[in-house]
């Protein structure tokens, strides 16, 4: 039996414009959630890699991480099945780039949302997790650390 443990790798995009945060409504297990532009980190791709192909699979907009907002932990248990999973979500900032009319929101995606700081708090019940709301006081916060302080070694892309 494998008994070692293996946190769920996510990546997330805290997008700002005009003061509103662009969330996608999304479905889930437990109905309607909110949620950053955020999913698995794939093989073969860095964390920022990842967290600009979900920003654009789950918006249609074209994002580029510039720096890195926080490394989050989270622990979840499954209500149906009693699965116990941990999340640990790279949050990143960065610039917005330009919507493409051309693609479609990724399966499970309801829609969009430019939502303010207030309007995310007041749907706190809503929010698929507690981190998207703590990536979203922590952008607001000023936290911003380097794009380096997320190694990815060239192995990432070819094994040996």
């Amino acid at each position: 039996m494998d008994n070692v443990w293996r946190p769920s790798v996510t990546v997330a995009a805290v997008i700002e414009r005009d003061g509103r945060f662009l969330l996608v409504e999304e479905e889930t297990s437990h109905g309607l959630r909110l949620n950053n532009p955020a999913g698995h980190l794939e093989p073969g791709e860095s964390p920022a890699e990842g967290c600009a192909r979900e920003a654009l699979e789950e918006t249609t907009w074209h994002f580029k991480p510039t720096a890195l907002l926080g490394i989050y932990m989270s622990r979840f248990i499954k209500k149906a099945t009693g699965e116990d999973i941990t999340y640990l979500r790279f949050a990143f900032t960065g610039e917005l780039g330009r919507q493409d009319h051309s693609r479609q929101l990724d399966i499970g995606i309801v829609r969009t949302l430019w939502m303010t700081a207030d309007e995310i708090r007041a749907n706190a019940d809503r929010l698929r997790s507690p981190l998207v709301l703590r990536c979203v006081d922590d952008f607001l916060a000023g936290v911003r650390m380097p794009m380096s302080a997320v190694y990815s070694d060239p192995s990432i892309y070819a094994p040996e």
